[in-house]
C-alpha cells in the first residue's frame, strides 16, 4: 500500500503512530478513506470501500478501528437523523466542537456548518456541562437538486 500524505506533508501513518498506536494497513486505510470523503460515512459504507482496499475487514475490527480513531482524535462520530452513526476525519488542530452540523432528513449526511455555537446556557447549582450538541435538520443541496430534476 502506497504511504498517504495530508495536506502538511505529515504521513497518516505518522498521525497513527503520534496517537500512540501502532500502523496497521486497516487503520491506515479507514483514515485514508475518511479523509478522502466529502461528507461522513457509515460503517456500512466504509465497509464496502475496503473491500476494493483490503482483501477483508471483519465488522469487529471496522467497529474497533473506528472506535480508536474516534477516542484518538482522529476521527468523529455523529448520528445522522436517522440514528446511523456516520464518520468523518478530525483535521489535525482543528476544534470540531468550534461549529454546528447541518444533518439532512432525506440521504441521512452530516454536514458540518461553519458557524459558532450558541453559548451553553446557565446551569442550576450543583450541575456541571459536559457536553452540548445543537441539531439543525433539512434537505442538503443534492437532494434538494435530485428532487427537482
Amino acid at each position: 500500500m502506497a504511504r498517504k500524505t495530508i495536506s502538511t506533508g505529515v504521513t497518516l501513518a505518522d498521525e497513527i503512530r503520534a496517537a500512540g498506536a501502532r500502523v496497521t494497513p486497516v487503520r491506515l486505510s479507514v483514515l485514508a478513506l475518511l479523509r478522502a470523503a466529502v461528507s461522513p460515512v457509515s460503517h456500512a459504507d466504509l465497509e464496502v470501500a475496503l473491500t476494493q482496499d483490503i482483501a477483508h475487514v471483519d465488522r469487529v475490527t471496522l467497529y474497533r478501528v473506528l472506535d480508536w480513531l474516534v477516542d484518538s482524535g482522529l476521527a468523529h462520530k455523529a448520528a445522522d437523523a436517522r440514528g446511523v452513526f456516520r464518520f468523518s476525519a478530525a483535521e489535525p488542530s482543528t476544534d470540531h466542537k468550534a461549529h454546528v452540523h447541518f444533518r439532512c432528513t432525506d440521504c441521512g449526511g452530516v454536514f458540518c456548518i461553519d458557524t459558532p455555537r450558541p453559548v451553553a446556557p446557565k446551569l442550576p447549582k450543583g450541575f456541571r456541562l459536559s457536553g452540548m450538541e445543537l441539531d439543525i435538520r433539512g434537505e442538503c443541496a443534492q437532494c434538494i437538486e435530485s428532487h427537482h430534476a
